[in-house]
């Protein structure tokens, strides 16, 4: 018989202050409170603060997998409601991308799925979508109040997020130190497969010389120990996502309306967000340095948003992956691991699935875990970030509303990576759901529904067009119409902010 001797999990720290380090440290703790956590974060180091967004992971994360009281978020976040995306995006004049599955629902009385109906004067497909072409959020219950119910996510402001999961990760036990790394020792450490290249300790501008069993490596761009430390091999994205700059500014609102979507509008060398705060209004411009001088962006940036009041400032980045995100003894989360565009509700889903995936791995193990389970867990992960970059090259490959020299080069060159199989497969069959569950894996966090989304709402040609009889055609348009009657009369955001606010956010 051969002996295995496994090196238990016992003393963990994180590295970063920031969504992904506070994130990663309440899901160890709610799900292996025996873990002695310390969470080291610098104060003179800021957080990005872009799109402040989420998707539908983020609750699910937060409220289904960690089980975490609902009402004290919305005192301490305050966020507002997303419902999806609302795309200013190839030849419609508008199309939205949902949380809510409306691609591939069957419709009783139709003979083929809602895909196939989606002409030029539709401009929802179900419930959901509905609410966000009228601009409302949910629907009105008999007693006035909204009924609140999934799929939905959040805007939210990052500070405010911050100093919330801030209060949550002391209350559940996380140790949190103020201190700035002056050096990271590193050397063989002791893992379950052996003996790997790791850290063996941190030393602090204080002086002091931290120790952990594993490390948790969230300190964002700088990727401290498992990109400039370890020198983990990292996987480039640049021949699918071209844009390597976002100017960032917005401005107070006024009598806004709050859009229950984040927009998201084609520019001359890249694309804008726009997130509804309540009080703010967030703007952005993700454009490509190859195409347009800071400058030019700026000056295009201005004049296409006239309001702006807070002062725009640039932030580089590159679109990759590290090769490994669990290396030896350290685990990078969030932007430490991999960076995709500014789109930080792509990047809560992303660490909400890290977090949750070490969680899980740490508690089947038994905090002793296996190289089977660690190369399941950077296997995985790598797949997250790949999916991401699948689904954004389709966003980049098939956009025909404007014909710059950036978007030629992008429908010219852009690459698509897994995504070819699911594209091909529309050219061929159109929004047809019948290969759903096959094409994609399971586990891709955008779907079918998602890609077919992008692809119809682009009007990306296929080999099947449908014309529905006169008859099937007046149906549709009858639903279509009760549908947009129904959401017409929904409550809007700030209608659900003011009645949940009043009722002491239960």
């Amino acid at each position: 018989m051969v002996s295995i001797e496994h090196d238990m999990i016992q003393e963990v720290v994180i590295l970063g202050g920031g969504s992904a380090g506070l994130l990663a440290a309440i899901t160890l703790a709610k799900q292996l409170p025996h873990l002695k956590l310390r969470l080291i974060r610098s104060l003179d180091i800021g957080v990005i603060g872009v799109g402040e967004g989420t998707t539908a992971a983020f609750p699910r994360h937060f409220f289904d997998y960690l089980k975490m009281p609902v009402k004290p978020f919305y005192q301490g976040v305050q966020p507002t409601w997303k419902l999806g995306i609302r795309f200013l995006w190839g030849p419609r004049e508008e199309f939205y991308y949902t949380f809510a599955k409306e691609y591939t629902q069957e419709i009783e009385g139709f003979s083929r799925r809602p895909g196939f109906y989606h002409d030029e004067e539709t401009t929802w497909l179900g419930p959901i979508s509905a609410l966000m072409a009228k601009g409302t959020v949910f629907p009105r219950k008999p007693d006035g109040t909204p009924q609140i119910r999934p799929p939905h996510a959040y805007h939210i402001e990052n500070e405010k997020l911050v100093s919330y999961l801030e209060q949550v990760a002391r209350a559940v036990g996380v140790t949190i130190t103020d201190g700035k790394v002056d050096q990271v020792e590193t050397g063989p450490v002791n893992t379950n497969g052996g003996s790997e290249l790791g850290v063996k300790r941190l030393i602090l501008e204080s002086g002091e010389s931290v120790t952990a069993d594993l490390f948790v490596d969230a300190s964002g761009f700088r990727s401290e120990l498992l990109g400039k430390a370890l020198a983990v091999p990292q996987v480039t994205y640049s021949d699918s996502l071209f844009c390597d700059r976002a100017v960032i500014a917005g401005w107070s609102r006024t009598n806004e309306p709050i859009l229950p979507y984040t927009t998201a509008e084609t520019m001359d060398h890249g694309w804008a967000w726009q997130i509804e705060h309540e009080n703010f209004i967030n703007r952005g411009y993700v454009y490509a340095s190859n195409f347009v001088s800071d400058d030019a962006a700026l000056e295009e940036f201005r004049r296409k948003n006239p309001q702006l009041s807070t002062e725009p400032r640039v932030v580089k980045f590159r679109s990759y992956r590290c090769e490994k995100m669990w290396s030896g003894n350290v685990v990078g989360i969030g932007n430490a691991s991999g960076f995709v565009e500014p789109l930080e509700a792509t990047a809560l889903q992303i660490i909400c699935v890290q977090t949750s995936t070490l969680a899980d791995v740490l508690m089947d193990s038994l905090c002793e875990p296996t190289p089977s389970l660690v190369d399941f867990y950077n296997r995985y992960n790598a797949g997250q970030w790949d999916d991401t970059r699948d689904f954004l090259a389709v966003h980049y490959k098939f956009n025909t509303r404007l014909d710059t020299p950036f978007w030629q080069t992008c429908r010219a060159d852009t690459r698509l990576g897994g995504a070819q199989q699911m594209v091909d497969s529309y050219l061929e069959n159109g929004p047809s759901t019948l290969l759903n569950g096959i094409i994609l894996p399971p586990q891709n966090s955008f779907g079918f529904d998602g890609y077919l989304a992008m692809l119809v709402g682009q009007c990306v040609p296929h080999g099947k067009p449908y014309r529905p009889s006169p008859e099937e055609a007046a149906r549709w348009k009858r639903r279509r119409d009760e549908i947009g009657a129904a959401a017409e009369g929904a409550m809007n955001i700030r209608e659900s902010i003011q009645v949940l606010r009043h009722a002491g956010w239960c």
